[in-house]
This record gives C-alpha cells, structure tokens and sequence, in this order.
C-alpha cells in the first residue's frame, strides 16, 4: 500500500478487504453485515447502508462523527452505526469494528436460552486478548435483538470489559472487534471457527 494514501483510503481498502473475506465465508448474505475503522483524526469510516460487503466499492464507505453522525448531507450510514460507536467509546484500543450474520451465530443464539455462550477448550481460544491457553472457557454474551438500536446499546453497555470474543445478538449475528483491522479479522475467524464447532457439536449430541 502506497505510503502516500490517506488515512481514509487506507480504512477504505482495508473495509473493501474485510467484506471480500466475510462474503467469502459466507458471514455477510444479501446486504447483512457492516463493517467499520477509526481514523486517525477521531471519525469512524463505515460501510454505507444497504450495500452487499462482497462487492463494496470505495463510494460505499462514508464517514460519521462518534455518535453516529454522517459529515456529509445525503449519506445514510448502517442502522447499527451506533453499536460501532460504542465500542470505540468504550474501547480506545478498538480500531476496527466487523459484524457479521452467519448461520452458527444466528442459529446457536436462538437455541441458546442462557445469557451466554461459553466456549471451552479449544486451541483457538488463544486468539483472543488475554487467552494464552486451551485450559479456560470464554463466555460469549448473547442479547436479544431489538430494532430500536440506541435502547439495545443500553443493554449491551454495561457488559463492556468481560467478553474478550466480542458478542451475538440473538437470531441476528456477532460484533468483534480489535486494535486494527486484520485483528478484528482474526478474531472474527476464530470466533466463528468455535461457533461452527459447537453448532456441529450440538448436532452430535455431544
């Protein structure tokens, strides 16, 4: 990548990538998902709403302040644009912000009658901040959906602090985040290599 592009090109390629990866697996169906990274100047970059990630291009990325906010009149940022400000309010590391809706999340989190998922165990686990070994079990908090966005980051809020793997939103798909944007992809990939694993398992019996 060219040292001379601007910070909002970068966050542009690298938001353009992240929704090529997440089509791939099947993460982001019809126009589901969006995807964001903050700037360094403080404005989020985000994808716009209504566009499928597979096939984003540069025009589909907008910016917005951090409440939501879009800078430029006419453009409508997704309807969870708030969601993805929280997490930067609430975590100044957060760099990058991805949510997807793939069958194991939507699916596990409608059967799962519990607050959280908890995932136990797995090597994978480590990819996670703070994990360093298999041995420990990591809880995936589940909310319940709800289309009035601003009342759902109420709920979600005060969970901020304890769920290192991100969190689902029942019947709807999961926020994971990271420091950039390739480890909010990693973490991504891990989170949904485990739900995919405990779907399977729950389909065995076991």
């Amino acid at each position: 990548m060219s040292e001379s592009m601007t910070d909002f090109a970068r966050a542009v390629q690298d938001i353009l990538t992240a929704g090529q990866r997440m089509d791939s697996r099947g993460w982001v169906p019809a126009t589901a998902g969006n995807i964001s990274r903050r700037l360094a100047d403080g404005r989020i970059a985000i994808t716009r709403s209504g566009g499928h990630k597979g096939f984003l291009q540069a025009a589909d990325v907008i910016t917005v302040d951090e409440n939501g906010k879009p800078h430029r009149a006419g453009d409508k940022p997704s309807a969870e644009t708030l969601l993805h400000c929280q997490i930067y309010q609430q975590d100044p590391t957060a760099g990058a912000v991805l949510h997807g809706h793939s069958v194991a999340s939507t699916v596990l989190s409608m059967v799962e009658k519990s607050p959280a998922l908890h995932l136990s165990d797995y090597e994978v686990l480590k990819v996670f901040e703070g994990q360093t070994t298999h041995e420990t079990t990591v809880p995936v908090p589940l909310f319940d959906n709800d289309q009035d966005i601003a009342r759902l980051a109420t709920v979600v809020a005060p969970a901020f602090g304890a769920m290192p793997a991100g969190y689902i939103i029942r019947g709807h798909g999961v926020y994971v985040w990271g420091k950039d944007m390739p480890t909010a992809l990693a973490r991504l990939e891990g989170l949904e290599f485990l739900l995919a694993c405990a779907l399977e398992r729950r389909k065995l019996g076991v």
